[in-house]
């Protein structure tokens, strides 16, 4: 079996030497050439056709987001991005995301050896699998909706006192991975002002998910949020989880709620979707409506089962367009899922499977 070949796109020296060991130290992988800046980069990707490219950010002579904008135009291919846990570096990274970057890892602070070290196994993970995605790039500009006054109304301050009961209530449940920014930011442009409450759980870093949730409610007709505690769940809202906490939907007398739980990783994930997942079988069972979509392992895909042996409707994302088909395949596989469909048709297949579930339970 051939190795994985990577080229290292780094200013740093120390970084480079680094990940270069690090990645090199797994017997699927070897390292091909490294290079400081995007200049020498692009010589070495001519010369060397690596299979990926780790890719920095802030470099010299040119900044990392304009050479991946032009290397997604003139010659795409797979791109992790090595990212710093920062505010900026959570906004280039979903920035680069956007352009065709098909993951990222984390470069905190400046203890790179106890980082990097913990984090190696995933690394050499998302690099190799990396090796066999298709860019699925954008370079137009995300779509933003104004920010205007209109968007805000009293629920911003104080939400409505509903009744809500299983045959009222309709929540949507979206699990994703690798590649599920772009996914999730796909389904939430298509969705109206009104659609029913969504609740989101995206593999994440706790530094990204905030920022993240802020570019979605840019570019949604819903009000999107990076869950709280106790938060109630309305319609025309979105709720995603925290980087460092699973998102559980829990019943509170008459209404639901988001529920933060700070227990241990799950599927060597924290949030889990598993875990919001199961937890959407438990409180809103029938009323609910699951879809998994491209992320890499197979986080998600019990508890989307398990949605569905609770009368939930489910769906997964297909192969053609997901990024990686790990998670949305091993749902696949094991029956957890009544539907298989293209990212584009997954909006207006949710909404109308939402729609049933309220007919079903009112009996109209």
């Amino acid at each position: 079996m051939s190795k994985t070949r990577v080229l290292i796109v780094d200013d740093s020296a120390l970084v480079r030497k680094m990940l270069t060991a690090m990645l090199e130290a797994d017997p699927g992988i070897e390292v091909v050439g490294t290079a400081a800046d995007p200049y020498i980069a692009r010589d070495k990707i001519k010369e060397l056709n690596p299979d990926v490219l780790t890719l920095d950010v802030e470099m010299p002579r040119m900044d990392g987001l304009t050479f991946l904008e032009n290397l997604m135009r003139l010659r795409p291919m797979p791109v992790v991005m090595v990212s710093s846990l920062t505010a900026r570096g959570a906004e280039v990274t979903l920035r680069a995301l956007e352009l065709g970057a098909v993951d990222f890892v984390a470069k905190p602070g400046s203890d790179l050896t106890g980082t990097f070290g913990d984090s190696s196994q995933d690394i050499c993970a998302k690099v190799r699998a990396a090796a066999g995605m298709q860019p699925k790039g954008r370079t137009e500009d995300v779509k933003r909706l104004p920010d205007v006054v209109p968007k805000y109304s009293a629920d911003a301050v104080l939400p409505r006192a509903q009744l809500q009961t299983p045959g009222s209530t309709r929540i949507i449940a979206i699990g994703a991975s690798t590649g599920g920014t772009e996914a999730i930011r796909v389904v939430l442009e298509s969705m109206p002002p009104d659609a029913p409450a969504i609740v989101i759980t995206q593999h994440i870093p706790a530094q990204f998910s905030g920022p993240f949730a802020q570019r979605m409610d840019q570019c949604s007709a819903m009000r999107v949020f990076e869950a709280r505690d106790g938060q109630p769940i309305q319609a025309g809202h979105a709720y995603i989880a925290p980087g460092d906490q699973h998102l559980l939907v829990m019943r509170d007398g008459a209404r639901f709620v988001c529920r933060l739980h700070d227990g241990p990783q799950v599927n060597r994930h924290k949030p889990s979707v598993d875990v919001l997942f199961r937890s959407m079988a438990a409180s809103v069972g029938a009323a609910g409506v699951g879809a998994l979509l491209t992320g890499m392992g197979d986080d998600g895909a019990r508890g989307l089962l398990e949605m569905r042996e609770s009368g939930a409707p489910t769906l997964v994302q297909d192969e053609a367009s997901s990024v990686v088909w790990g998670m949305p395949g091993a749902g696949w596989k094991m029956g957890a899922a009544q539907e298989m469909l293209p990212l584009d048709k997954i909006a207006a297949r949710l909404l109308d499977m939402a729609a049933h579930v309220t007919k079903r339970a009112t009996g109209t």
